[in-house]
């Protein structure tokens, strides 16, 4: 089962990340909320941050993967250039989001144009290091804004809205109060 892991001593993260082997890509996504220094990564970025120190870099709370939900749709395209799935949680999480769904193509099959805002922007870009094809997802804190967007965005009666309201998790609080484990204690 893969996880994805808040650890919150950003100084060590970064200088591990530095030693990572030529090639290889630390993906960490600060926490928007708690800020800090701290930070959510994946399993293959923990593993590569473990690698470069004498003991495993210590997480906070680890959440299993598959809780934060991802939605690709009916017309996935550039499958080269995805984005690993759990780069897409840990982003999705660092906004202490619970889910993300593709849009980068609108339900006429039109390719979506947003330029985010900032890093707080629900919508986002993300693609595979090094891929040609960006790629845009919009992240869902709630259940609720989830539905909303895609009912709005796909239809009442899409594969998207019943996605939606599928989710299993209501909101942030929710993943972290049924799902998260604290190492250590």
């Amino acid at each position: 089962m893969s996880r994805l892991y808040f650890v919150a001593d950003g100084t060590e993260m970064a200088r591990r990340r530095a030693r990572a082997p030529a090639g290889a890509v630390v993906e960490a996504w600060a926490d928007l909320v708690v800020g800090g220094g701290t930070f959510w990564v994946g399993e293959e970025s923990k593993r590569l941050l473990d690698a470069a120190g004498e003991r495993p870099m210590p997480a906070e709370l680890t959440l299993p993967a598959e809780r934060v939900a991802v939605y690709y749709g009916p017309r996935l395209t550039d499958l080269d250039s995805l984005p690993a799935e759990e780069s897409v949680r840990a982003r999705v999480v660092s906004a202490h989001g619970i889910a993300a769904a593709w849009i980068t193509l609108d339900r006429f099959g039109e390719r979506a144009a947003h330029e985010p805002t900032g890093p707080a922007d629900p919508v986002f870009h993300l693609r595979r290091p090094g891929g040609g094809t960006g790629h845009l997802w919009r992240l869902f804190q709630g259940r609720r804004e989830a539905v909303d967007f895609m009912v709005q965005a796909w239809g009442e009666d899409s594969e998207g809205a019943d996605w939606a309201r599928a989710l299993p998790i209501e909101d942030f609080a929710t993943l972290i109060d049924t799902s998260a484990e604290r190492p250590g204690r």
